[in-house]
């Protein structure tokens, strides 16, 4: 455990892949929070990025800038803080092409922007050096590497390789990220499945050059009209193939570790301490982490947690939906679950927000194929408009002026458009606002959240 400068608790939670604790020991946590007296756990967790310097970052800068806007607050008890760290894993930096700087397209509106994700700048080395490190097993570690000396070897190649061992190299490439994709979610979490199309897809030489077009690696209508070299872009689709891979483990691994470790731990937490009210916040793949904790905490009389606020969330915007409206026609993987939260549950969506409006909806292209499949907004996230298929729900606005009168009530799901607040796009091509999330006014919305409780 350590504290902020103002003397409130932080702990530090480690979990592997599998989600197990890994520090600080469950009985150690439990008997601290005990003994500080705490009555408010607000519980964080990163997204993407393998870093714990960048993770320590993020909350180093909204603990306090929370610890701030809760001050005074009605309703609210002696606060603690508890950042969770996990293995997520990202793809290296790319030279993205940014869509229009004036009302950014969201997926699945229908615009027609010709954009370029930047992945062909990039070798096979460097992106297997990036992804290895987020994977425990050495044997995944080798398989990853291999990906990119594959990729590597074919690119310098080129016309040097027959047709049939350049089909031959990409057979290989997708036999290889095959084994890697993780295994059906215990949930059936169907709606953000749609990028195992591609990874599973046994036409690697049609996939990839498909793959390539939509991700803008390859020029618009190559993949059908024969247009370009095709093994270069064949290559460079499964450079594309992997930043889907990516996404995959990434959510897989953060619903794992939500419903098998955090979940657990703060339904011990109830059971010792049935005072303290836990306050969920996750950001793009962290919010998928703290969601799936839901089916993990127990009955909902037996659940700790008093609100729930997922920041930009990098998940499909139906896991709590129910079966109608919904184009999956089934409810979502998380629909049961809403009840664990006693208080509000808030999602904020920002059209700033490249990496989920944009791309994300990109990694199930294959499976939009499917003409049943094509429905708008299908394969969409969180972040890009919030809760769909919910009730009750409601529409809110992030003021810019960093107000707190939310007017929230337990039970309801709330999107809020934080396009005026999460709309810093410097520097960032890719993925745009996704990560501007450091703001007062975000920490604000928390504890407004916070405060409504039950």
């Amino acid at each position: 455990m350590r504290r902020l400068p103002t003397g409130e608790p932080v702990w530090d939670l480690v979990f592997d892949e599998k989600g197990v604790l890994t520090a600080p020991a469950a009985g150690d946590f439990l008997d601290e929070v005990t003994a500080e007296g705490v009555r408010e756990l607000f519980v964080f967790s990163h997204g993407w990025g393998t870093s714990d310097q960048h993770a320590r970052e993020l909350y180093g800068a909204m603990f306090p800038l929370i610890r701030e806007a809760g001050s005074g607050t009605a309703g609210l008890g002696t606060v603690g803080f508890a950042g969770v760290f996990w293995p997520s894993l990202w793809f290296p930096p790319t030279p993205a092409t940014p869509p229009p700087a004036v009302a950014a397209p969201q997926a699945g509106d229908g615009a027609v922007v010709d954009l370029s994700a930047g992945t062909a700048a990039v070798s096979g080395a460097d992106i297997a050096a990036s992804l290895a490190t987020g994977f425990a097993d050495p044997e995944q570690q080798r398989t990853v590497t291999e990906i990119g000396r594959l990729i590597d070897e074919g690119a310098a190649a080129g016309p040097g390789e027959t047709d049939q061992a350049k089909e031959q190299r990409l057979v290989g490439i997708q036999q290889l990220i095959r084994s890697l994709v993780p295994p059906p979610g215990a949930g059936g979490e169907f709606e953000d499945a749609g990028e195992t199309a591609l990874l599973l897809d046994t036409d690697p030489k049609a996939s990839y050059q498909a793959a390539a077009e939509a991700f803008g690696s390859a020029p618009p209508g190559s993949s059908t009209q024969g247009i370009g070299d095709w093994f270069g872009n064949a290559l460079n689709g499964a450079k594309d193939a992997l930043r889907v891979l990516s996404f995959s483990v990434m959510k897989a691994r953060a619903g794992d570790i939500g419903r098998n470790g955090l979940g657990p731990l703060l339904a011990a937490l109830h059971g010792r301490e049935p005072g303290v009210r836990v306050h969920l916040l996750g950001h793009s793949f962290g919010a998928r982490l703290v969601s799936f904790a839901l089916a993990g905490v127990g009955p909902a009389a037996d659940s700790p947690v008093a609100s729930l606020l997922l920041i930009q969330g990098a998940f499909s915007h139906w896991a709590f939906a129910h079966a109608q409206d919904n184009p999956f026609g089934s409810a979502g993987a998380l629909n049961a679950f809403g009840d664990r939260v006693h208080g509000p549950l808030v999602a904020t969506f920002s059209v700033h927000d490249w990496a989920v409006g944009i791309w994300y909806p990109k990694a199930s292209f294959l499976a939009r194929q499917d003409s049943e499949a094509d429905v708008a907004g299908r394969w969409d996230g969180m972040g890009a408009d919030g809760y769909q298929a919910v009730a009750p729900a409601e529409e809110r606005v992030m003021p810019a002026d960093g107000g707190t009168d939310y007017a929230f009530v337990p039970g309801t799901f709330y999107r809020v458009n934080a396009a005026a607040v999460i709309d810093n796009v410097e520097g960032e091509p890719f993925s745009g606002a996704h990560s501007d999330i450091r703001k007062p006014q975000v920490a604000a919305l928390a504890t407004a959240a916070a405060a409504a409780h039950a």
